[in-house]
């Protein structure tokens, strides 16, 4: 029977997973394949898992349960395998490699930090009021000036100072809060967020990690809003 491939842990991690049960329409405990110093934990699955509530919910139940008891290589959501050898098989090819992200991992967590201009109108007025180019384009075309290349013009203005602005400020948050993680990564953003980035915060530096990033939240004007997801599995740093 095919499996869906939750984690790996090593050999003596307290996985804890009596009474979970795992993805699909009849959902099967989860359990543990070992293979050396690795584990895989796994549940069988009868069909193809997607991306519904249900199971998604139902996989990060078991990174979180797994999280608990010490590090955890996730996976992310949709990993399967043929059967129980072919999981051994790819713990044995590579274990190194396993044991090394493992011990990187040791002691953290991912946190999801993102920032997004929730007020345009704001930085609208900002930008007029620190451009004088840009504020007598505005006042000639609010003058009633028919040249109509005039608001072309403003909104190409405008959008390089929102992009630049941004990408600045994600420099600036960026560099504020890496000095609290063991690692980070950057993420292409979605609109209307400007930062995506996930850090691998120590436990014993996250409550400055989580000081430092409050302090910044009520620092940020403009019509900003920062946000803040975690501990979360740590998924952006699995290699």
């Amino acid at each position: 029977m095919a499996l869906y491939v939750y984690a790996i842990t090593g050999e003596d991690h307290p996985r804890h997973l009596d009474g979970l049960t795992g993805v699909g329409a009849d959902p099967a405990p989860v359990r543990a394949v070992t293979a050396g110093p690795l584990c895989a934990v796994v549940s069988d699955i009868a069909e193809e898992i997607r991306p519904k509530r249900r199971d998604l919910q139902a996989h990060q139940d078991v990174q979180e349960r797994l999280m608990a008891g010490g590090v955890v290589l996730p996976l992310q959501f949709g990993y399967t395998a043929p059967d129980d050898e072919a999981v051994r098989q790819a713990l044995q090819e590579n274990t190194n490699g396993y044991l090394a992200t493992l011990e990187r991992l040791e002691g953290c967590a991912e946190y999801h930090v993102r920032a997004s201009q929730a007020d345009e109108d704001e930085l609208l007025r900002r930008i007029l009021q620190d451009s004088d180019q840009a504020r007598d384009i505005n006042d000639r075309i609010r003058a009633g000036a028919q040249d109509p290349q005039l608001p072309l013009a403003l909104g190409e203005l405008i959008a390089r100072e929102v992009e630049e602005r941004q990408e600045s400020l994600a420099a600036e948050l960026a560099r504020a809060l890496m000095p609290y993680a063991r690692d980070s990564a950057t993420h292409p953003p979605s609109p209307p967020d400007f930062l995506n980035l996930s850090l691998l915060v120590p436990h014993e530096r996250k409550d400055d990690f989580l000081a430092v990033q409050a302090s910044l939240a009520t620092q940020i004007d403009g019509g900003v809003e920062f946000r803040l997801t975690g501990p979360l599995p740590p998924y952006s740093f699995v290699q």
